[in-house]
């Protein structure tokens, strides 16, 4: 497909927006992103088919998650963020929702003031690339399992490390020391991740992928 350019913007501009996500807009358009959106679609594993379900996307940024899985047959999807909102940030995800004729929600929360009682519960909370954000990990963790109604699943998406370590560890990244990033803070191994998935009451937890050297993806199922 033909990724779209303008010679006065970014590499990752279109039509006057800075765009993260690579969202296929139709007509041969996928948006310039610089997020690996497509391999990562692929590798978190979500069902072919969403038909009937309510979806979380926290941290939806541009929406690409979101539009999949409306895509996909879901009936409420909810895209969720605040963080990358604010001033300005949402203008891909607007753009797109537009584009795509899309009934998604847009809910500019905190990931910290996420509730059922707002929002209601989901059968699909995604988490896609937020944890290692967090200054706070159990906390938005919490707020994850929270958002899951019994016999929902969550998919995290996270930054790892550590993993030469036998114990559940995460590593800290002071200053911009991840990525030239002073946002990432923690890198936690794998069994760290699936300990504290545990830990705040999903009862069936994996690692399911690796799709970069330190990038996993793990499903957690409310019992």
């Amino acid at each position: 497909m033909a990724t779209p350019t303008h010679p006065q913007l970014p590499p990752n501009a279109y039509d006057g927006v800075w765009w993260w996500h690579q969202i296929n807009l139709g007509n041969g358009v996928v948006t310039p992103g610089l997020d690996r959106t497509i391999e990562k679609i692929a590798a978190v594993g979500l069902s072919n088919r969403l038909d009937g379900m309510a979806v979380l996307d926290i941290g939806a940024w541009d929406g690409a998650f979101s539009f999949e899985c409306e895509r996909r047959g879901a009936r409420r999807v909810v895209a969720a963020d605040h963080h990358v909102w604010r001033d300005g940030g949402d203008a891909g995800f607007r753009y797109a929702h537009r584009v795509l004729g899309s009934k998604v929600e847009r809910v500019d929360v905190r990931v910290e003031d996420l509730s059922p009682e707002v929002l209601g519960t989901f059968d699909l909370v995604l988490f896609l690339g937020v944890l290692y954000h967090s200054e706070d990990p159990m906390r938005y963790l919490r707020r994850v399992r929270a958002m899951c109604r019994t016999g929902g699943k969550a998919i995290i998406e996270t930054v790892v490390d550590g993993d030469d370590y036998p114990r559940p560890v995460m590593v800290f990244y002071p200053g911009a020391t991840l990525g030239n990033d002073p946002t990432n803070f923690w890198g936690p191994n794998v069994a760290c991740v699936e300990a504290m998935l545990r830990e705040v009451g999903f009862g069936y937890v994996r690692m399911t992928s690796q799709w970069m050297p330190n990038r996993c993806v793990f499903h957690a199922t409310v019992r």
